[in-house]
């Protein structure tokens, strides 16, 4: 591999200011839907004391699955060492962080009670699986932001590996641990299956490629930077692997839940037409993130087609979201069962319809704008994108 040389970019066009600005205006949005859900009480938006996690947490547990997986190229090629993907070492790392800050920065805000964090950070009940997640956070960032250190300054090169080796295994704790919250959950049959630790994992593997992807070629695109096919074929061929994994660990956690006969009727919900949930399911998670974007990448059609590419990876963000909506909204809207071999005819006993406000979807898309801000801005102050990733830059074996 030639040697590769790291600028930041200019970030003095019209562009880059009118993306900052837009990005600031949904910030700006999601604090005052903030303020406004803090200063009228909780009972402004859709959640109630059925559905206590609503839309900011379907965004903050994406982008916080998907920060794991965005660090997935920096690990492929310290870890695996696979040379090809060491020039992204660095952006894979920042944007692995700036997607963490966002996802922590929702839930936050939407705790009700900000301030009650403090306790949670400094009383630790470590028998439950959300203490173990605030740990594993909090060691995220330092574990990436140690092995970026290590990556930038040249005499600390020769340990980056050895760092990378911890963040790798620390990632993958990490994401265990966000599934495992679902997974230990016994008294919901919607979740309950330690299947979800390793259906997390697959899962971040999928979204933070996807987001990683759309981030290399905007910034390569905008910068007019050289970015060779080699590169973008590597990653379109990663991403649909990934998507299909994605894709067979919900096909066998559903069909788990349809053989075992205590979750049947939970799985029979996933055929019900006139549920919202099976229409996002159906529509949303399986035919838009999953079906289409594998069309995309993997069909004769669309080779080569970096348009085909960019639109799967969105495809793939926008099915992912709809696939933690799913999970979490719908797990909580279905009843848990209170009288073990009764019927409950009312009240309790039916499926929960949650209507997300604005104020929950501003503050969910102000992490995603915190998230891409961030790397907008370090970017450009900071030396994290190669000048060049043209075929015979990336590829020392490339012919033309």
């Amino acid at each position: 591999m030639s040697i590769i040389r790291y600028e930041q970019i200019q970030g003095k066009s019209l562009g880059f200011y009118a993306l900052v600005a837009g990005l600031g205006a949904f910030i700006l949005a999601a604090l005052g839907g903030v303020y406004f859900m803090e200063h009228n009480g909780h009972w402004v938006t859709g959640m109630n004391n059925r559905i206590v996690w609503g839309l900011p947490h379907v965004f903050a547990l994406f982008l916080i699955v998907a920060a794991s997986g965005a660090l997935n190229i920096a690990s492929i090629a310290s870890v695996f060492g696979k040379k090809i993907y060491k020039p992204l070492s660095r952006l894979s790392g920042l944007v692995a962080l700036a997607l963490l800050a966002g996802g922590l920065m929702i839930l936050v805000l939407d705790l009700g009670r900000p301030d009650r964090l403090i306790v949670a950070m400094t009383e630790y009940n470590f028998k439950s699986v959300f203490a173990w997640n605030i740990i594993l956070y909090n060691g995220f960032f330092v574990i990436v932001a140690v092995y970026l250190w290590m990556m930038f300054e040249r005499r600390l090169n020769k340990f980056s590996a050895k760092v990378g080796l911890i963040a790798f295994i620390w990632r993958l704790a990490l994401t265990t641990g966000t599934g495992s919250i679902f997974g230990l959950l016994v008294a919901r049959h919607t979740y309950d299956a330690m299947i979800m630790a390793p259906k997390f994992v697959v899962m971040s593997f999928s979204f933070g490629l996807a987001f990683f992807i759309l981030v290399l070629m905007s910034s390569y695109q905008w910068s007019n930077r050289p970015l060779g096919d080699v590169i973008v074929n590597r990653l379109r061929n990663l991403l649909g692997v990934f998507v299909a994994a994605t894709m067979y660990f919900v096909m066998v956690f559903h069909i788990g839940n349809i053989y075992l006969a205590e979750n049947n009727t939970v799985a029979m919900l996933l055929f019900d037409i006139d549920s919202i949930y099976t229409k996002l399911f159906w529509y949303g998670q399986i035919i838009l993130g999953g079906l289409i974007p594998m069309a995309l990448i993997y069909h004769p059609m669309f080779k080569g087609n970096r348009s085909a590419i960019g639109l799967a990876s969105l495809l793939v963000l926008v099915g992912g979201i709809i696939q933690m909506y799913v999970l979490i909204v719908g797990g909580q809207a279905y009843p848990m069962e209170l009288f073990p071999g009764k019927e409950v005819l009312e009240g309790y006993g039916t499926i929960v319809i949650y209507t997300p406000t604005l104020p929950e979807l501003m503050l969910g898309l102000g992490g995603v704008a915190v998230a891409i801000i961030a790397i907008t801005y370090l970017v450009k102050f900071l030396p994290f994108l190669p000048e060049s990733l043209a075929d015979e830059v990336a590829d020392p074996h490339h012919q033309k």
